[in-house]
């Protein structure tokens, strides 16, 4: 066996874990990975804890290979949907959304020594993990990292720490950049790719590793290489089959060219890799209002530090990044707890019996997420209001998908709209999209015909159940993967499988949908078409989404974020839309019913009710004015003189002077920021308990005094500070500013071409007097 740099902490890493936890630092490609699961396994079964499928999966093949013997003997591993391993194994590879599940079952009793494995990740379910291991002190724990600061994560679980020194090779790197502060940028990326890569496959003898921020980069890319002879195209990502994956991880009598996600930064030794193509670029989670969205960003110095190392393990390298060399990328990634929704981080601690609160994590966790995460698991009754799971939350939980397309699941009102609810969620919780949209014209009008409504949710479900579509190219491993995860969840619930589906009504489903999650429903804003908004977040239509333009509001189940212009700004697209009527929504919770305008008809006065939601009016319906509903009405009639005629001018003019009066500092009082003429006369309204507009006629204006600057002061206060004045051929309102000692004299009407005169104004001795017109103020002297 080849000796790697980790090869040197042996001795120290078995007597030490023998009564310690550890923390064990190297670079990519030392052979941590590989080396400490087999060193451990001979004090105990050992659980190892990798942060992506491929990673357990190309791990547990690789060790069970060098043991000469079958996946799933005494190397195992289990991940979503698969699993192979036997109670016997004693190496057990397992992705952290497993670990977690079992842990809630039993608290991983079944092993004595867990290995958590590139915690650098940051990821939530691993922060977890670590934070109830450190808690509950059952087993004994070996947390390995490449870039973290050791020191604070040793003491943070009581761990002592390794270093292993050194890489057996070498990696220069390269910077391709206009200049030296240039950023990471997606444009142009395939051609800018290609054109390394032939200078790559020039100057070297060994393969090439490209790494792109997502699947549809990768096919970009590989489309753009199709034309070269003699070279092999690997793409490298979460969902390819076993056959591209075996094609990318192992040698080639050809040269060959991965185009890998980030799942190749750690854990996966690449062999024959020559040169590193970095585009700097990640496609990577963060929260915006509550919810959990994808967003094309700049990747971190350690993950580009990462990459770079892929080169150097298994001979000298060159890495080639496509950014500058001293572009201003974050020195780590930010830990998924701090960018992301914590929903169901919460749910998933309440089902291993802790709350989220009470666990001690590296760094403190945001209240803001942590009480949005609350709300959430609340509103859908998985926790009880002191954070514990409730029966429903540990249904959801096992689920393989997430917490909200979960709880809909569960809480579909028949077993017809739970299986279609099924079959979309399997869609929606696949890391590919299952189809795009061809841009022919012809085809796409002919998917029209198909499916009329322009609902992704249909086509999804149409094709999970084996339906042809015109208009679109499927992406079939997506569609497996879709499929399979459809026929687990229907066993788990006990439904038939899909060559049974049953059949379903659209119009029902959308409502179940609306009704358990009316903050899914988005409608059009009212000047830009293009967006629609729930109150808490904006959208922008998809550039491939079939959404008609006749469509006001729309279920969004799923959203994708990427740069605006700004440097802060962010877009986010809706790309998954089902179209609902709007007219149902004035049936569903949510928005807020408003009083709008008072109608005046022969069978007596109306109210038209507005539902605003989102900043719309979504819905009106007309009440009787009586009761509450009157008060409007005849505040309205009022001001307008059309009952107690002058009441207004008058009352509004004292309820100003005595506004003023307070300012001045000639009253006790001192609060006047609520005063004004509609709080106070509805407050009157409401005291004499009148419910209609025409029991106003039995009243006249002395009925309603305004109780403010004393009767015997008022007269001499008003022609002090008067709130309007006639210079004959110039009509002024006067306002007053006593903080600043400022009028502002402010015209009305009139035939006078210039200002007033300081001498035509009241003497307002220590106060500064403007004329305003229009936009203009210029100073009266």
């Amino acid at each position: 066996m080849i000796d790697l740099p980790i090869d040197s902490l042996k001795n120290n890493f078995l007597s030490q874990l023998k009564t310690e936890h550890l923390v064990v630092e190297a670079e990519t490609g030392s052979g941590k990975s590989t080396r400490l699961p087999l060193w451990a396994k001979d004090l105990g079964r050992v659980l190892v804890i990798e942060p992506r499928r491929i990673a357990c999966t190309s791990l547990a093949q690789y060790l069970a290979e060098q043991h000469g013997e079958q996946v799933g003997q005494s190397i195992g591993y289990a991940i979503k949907l698969e699993t192979r391993f036997q109670p016997t194994s004693q190496i057990v590879f397992v992705t952290p959304g497993v670990a977690l599940r079992w842990y809630s079952e039993n608290q991983l009793a079944d092993f004595d020594i867990i290995i958590v494995d590139e915690f650098h990740e940051r990821r939530w379910d691993t922060d977890l993990l670590v934070a109830l291991f450190k808690k509950h002190k059952q087993h004994r724990l070996v947390v390995t990292s490449a870039t973290i600061e050791g020191e604070k994560l040793a003491r943070y679980i009581g761990a002592n720490r390794l270093q292993a020194q050194g890489r057996n090779y070498q990696v220069s790197v390269i910077h391709r950049a206009n200049e030296s502060r240039q950023l990471p940028d997606s444009r142009q990326l395939e051609q800018r790719i290609k054109v390394e890569v032939l200078q790559a496959l020039e100057s070297t003898h060994g393969d090439i590793l490209v790494f792109l921020p997502g699947r549809k980069e990768i096919t970009q890319c590989a489309q753009m290489l199709s034309g070269l002879d003699g070279v092999l195209v690997a793409p490298l990502h979460a969902s390819v089959t076993d056959t591209q994956r075996e094609l990318a991880l192992k040698q080639q009598e050809l040269p060959k060219v991965v185009l890998a996600t980030n799942v190749a930064e750690t854990s996966l030794t690449i062999p024959n890799i020559a040169v590193v193509i970095d585009s700097g670029l990640e496609r990577r989670t963060e929260q915006r209002n509550g919810r959990t969205t994808l967003s094309l960003k700049h990747i971190s110095q350690a993950s580009a530090k990462q990459r770079s190392g892929r080169a150097g393990r298994v001979m000298d390298g060159v890495s080639v990044r496509l950014y500058g060399e001293h572009a201003a990328l974050s020195t780590v990634t930010p830990a998924e707890m701090h960018r992301e929704s914590l929903t169901e981080a919460m749910l998933a601690s309440a089902c291993c019996g802790e709350l989220l609160t009470q666990l001690e994590f590296l760094e403190p966790l945001p209240e803001k997420s942590l009480q949005q995460a609350h709300t959430i698991l609340s509103d859908m009754q998985a926790i009880d209001s002191e954070g514990l799971v409730t029966e429903h939350g540990r249904m959801i939980y096992p689920l393989p998908i997430d917490a909200l397309l979960a709880d809909l699941v569960t809480r579909m009102p028949s077993k017809a709209l739970k299986e279609v609810m099924i079959d979309y969620t399997a869609a929606l919780a696949t890391p590919a999209k299952l189809y795009r949209v061809n841009g022919n014209e012809e085809e796409r009008e002919l998917l029209a015909q198909q499916e009329s409504k322009g609902c992704d949710g249909q086509i999804a479900v149409g094709l999970i159940r084996g339906k042809e579509f015109s208009g679109l190219s499927v992406d079939m491993l997506a569609l497996t993967e879709a499929q399979a995860l459809s026929e687990q969840m229907r066993s788990l619930f006990g439904l038939p499988q899909l060559e049974v589906a049953s059949r379903y009504d659209h119009n029902e489903w959308l409502n179940a949908i609306a009704t358990l999650h009316p903050e899914l429903v988005f409608v059009r804003r009212v000047k830009r078409k293009e967006a629609l908004a729930n109150g808490e977040l904006e959208v922008i239509i998809g550039r491939e989404s079939r959404l008609p333009n006749s469509v006001e509001s729309a279920l969004v189940l799923d959203t994708h974020s990427v740069p605006g212009r700004g440097v802060k700004q962010t877009l986010t697209l809706a790309t998954e839309m089902m179209p609902i009527d709007i007219n149902k929504l004035k049936s569903l919770p949510l928005g807020e019913w408003q009083q709008g305008k008072t109608i005046v008809t022969d069978e007596g006065t109306l109210v038209q009710m507005e539902l605003v939601y989102a900043g719309r009016v979504v819905a009106t319906k007309q009440e009787v004015a009586q009761g509450e509903l009157a008060i409007q009405p005849m505040l309205e009639a009022v001001k307008s003189g059309e009952k107690l005629a002058g009441l207004y001018a008058h009352r509004k003019a004292e309820i100003d002077h005595w506004r003023m009066y307070i300012e001045l500092g000639l009253s006790e009082q001192n609060d006047h920021d609520n005063i004004e003429f509609d709080r106070w006369f509805t407050e009157q309204l409401v005291l004499l308990e009148l419910s209609e507009l025409d029991e106003l006629d039995l009243f006249c204006a002395d009925d309603f005094c305004f109780e403010g600057i004393p009767q015997w002061q008022y007269q001499d206060f008003s022609e002090q500070y008067p709130l309007s004045l006639s210079l004959g051929d110039l009509n002024l309102d006067v306002e007053y500013f006593p903080a600043r000692k400022l009028v502002y004299v402010v015209h009305r009407d009139g035939l006078r071409k210039g200002g007033p005169k300081r001498w035509e104004l009241p003497r307002w001795a220590g106060w500064k007097v403007q004329y305003k017109k229009a936009s203009r103020v210029v100073d009266v002297k």
